[in-house]
């Protein structure tokens, strides 16, 4: 009995993740307790971070949330956090936690106009290399006035469309047939290669515009979180924000959208691949047949989302209200205005918002775990040992790399609010204040684009179930980030040394 209860546990444990997996797992929760009681808890602090980072690199074995999870759980029984911590770090990022969970919520009710209006552009653009600035250059325009999550939930939802379409046919079944695309099982052989040329083609799609949504959101006060925090602490409104990064922010841009059409024409780094002819046969019948079948009600949807729509740009771009609310508008109004009032068709939309709002929770306890064991205050003190230019390159450079650990909103707060104690102190003058906030604000939405956990758009993108379709892992992205973080991190150093 006790053999097959042990046997039952190993079984249950993390489910159908690998066993070795599983024994990672279970090492890290039994090691951690020793380095805490034996060595320090700083070091213990900083290996609880590599282990989190483990479990996201992993997301395709496990979904993060549990193992990471349990990680973080430990770090609040062993001392390294309080749950009155972890709370407060939840409570600050309260705004973000609701964007999650209405926002992309509310893009799923979008998701038939969405499709329409972007299978349109897939099939007329038949350039990938015009089609992939097309991506990135409207997700940087949109989260420079909007905000990145949305506007990576939105090609998402795109993505997971045209994937499951696809998919579809490759496994025998016309387009009006219930399926599930998340199983190849029933793919055709015949379909396989295509099927795997069209993950490839989607992929570099998404990295091109998860780029963009960094490209556009460090342009503005509005493009990410720390951007208001930061404009808050300097006193900075809309304008003086924007000229303030300009010089480091445009030729970033213009350089970016360089990297992307150079990544499509060279076919290096996973990018390059093309549309196959016979998938774009496949969206273009379904695009025929989709059109010659609407119906005046589905056409009248379409058209109400394309309004609802329009009030969203129209309130984001205003700020109306927090992003959170405005996604709870666009739920109300898309479902009143389509008729979905049943509960259980209200319930479908959270299902990709709620497990990453979990996950990013447990994140903020590991961001507690960092704030309390002060893990990033010797890198602050060893730069402010410097002066002039080399202290601003080097407040990039850092906020950057601890950035690409942690999160680039945490590591911009702590950074802002210790060089703004010091500016209190009489230890800076105004015009450094304002250099080493514009190097902040850079350092942390630039380079910080090298990892999925650098920025809370690529996070999403990642633990999304558009991942695991079309073979996204943490790796994959690292990958494909790598030529953007080397050429967009140089330039903004650069443009800092030399335009500032």
């Amino acid at each position: 009995m006790a053999q097959t209860m042990t046997h039952a546990f190993r079984e249950n444990f993390l489910g159908n993740s690998p066993t070795w997996y599983k024994l990672t797992i279970i090492g890290f929760l039994v090691v951690n307790p020793i380095l805490y009681f034996t060595v320090s808890p700083f070091l213990t602090g900083w290996v609880v971070v590599i282990q989190f980072i483990f479990t996201l690199a992993m997301a395709l074995k496990c979904y993060p949330l549990q193992p990471g999870g349990l990680i973080a759980i430990e770090a609040v029984l062993l001392g390294l956090t309080t749950p009155e911590h972890v709370f407060i770090e939840a409570e600050h990022n309260f705004s973000v936690i609701l964007l999650l969970m209405f926002m992309v919520a509310g893009i799923y009710f979008l998701r038939e106009m969405l499709l329409f209006t972007f299978t349109k552009i897939l099939l007329g653009v038949r350039s990938k290399i015009l089609l992939s600035l097309m991506f990135s250059f409207t997700a940087a325009v949109l989260s420079a006035f909007l905000d990145a999550l949305t506007v990576t939930a939105v090609i998402i939802t795109v993505a997971v469309g045209f994937y499951g379409v696809y998919h579809k046919v490759a496994s025998g079944k016309k387009f009006h047939h219930e399926h599930d695309h998340g199983s190849d099982h029933e793919v055709i052989e015949l379909h396989k290669e295509d099927l795997e040329q069209f993950r490839a083609f989607l992929r570099s799609l998404m990295m091109h515009g998860a780029v963009g949504t960094a490209l556009g959101g460090v342009t503005t006060l509005v493009g990410e979180p720390q951007n208001l925090l930061i404009a808050e602490v300097m006193d900075w409104n809309f304008l003086e924000f924007f000229l303030k990064m300009a010089h480091i922010s445009m030729p970033v841009l213009v350089v970016g959208l360089i990297t992307c059409a150079v990544l499509e024409v060279t076919k290096i780094f996973g990018y390059g691949t093309q549309l196959s002819s016979k998938v774009r046969e496949v969206l273009e019948l379904y695009d025929a047949e989709m059109t010659e079948k609407r119906t005046k009600k589905e056409s009248t949807i379409i058209a109400a989302q394309a309004f609802v729509a329009l009030l969203l740009v129209v309130a984001l771009a205003t700020h109306a209200a927090e992003p959170g609310i405005v996604g709870l508008m666009v739920i109300v109004m898309a479902t009143a205005l389509n008729g979905v009032t049943e509960e259980h068709r209200l319930g479908h939309a959270f299902e990709e918002a709620l497990p990453f709002t979990s996950l990013l929770v447990v994140f903020f306890a590991i961001v507690a775990v960092i704030a309390d064991q002060r893990l990033f205050i010797p890198v602050i003190d060893w730069v402010m040992t410097y002066e002039g230019k080399t202290q601003a390159a080097l407040f990039y450079a850092a906020n950057g790399v601890l950035s690409m650990i942690s999160d680039n909103v945490f590591v911009a707060t702590v950074y802002i609010n210790e060089v703004a104690d010091i500016y209190a102190a009489g230890g800076l003058t105004r015009d450094q204040f304002d250099a080493l906030a514009v190097a902040i604000n850079t350092g942390t939405n630039i380079p910080s684009v090298a990892t999925p956990n650098g920025q809370a758009a690529f996070l999403f993108l990642l633990t999304s179930a558009l991942a695991p379709l079309i073979r996204l892992s943490y790796g994959r992205m690292v990958i494909m980030a790598l030529p953007y973080t080397i050429t967009m991190s140089i330039t903004g150093i650069l443009a800092l040394w030399y335009l500032s």
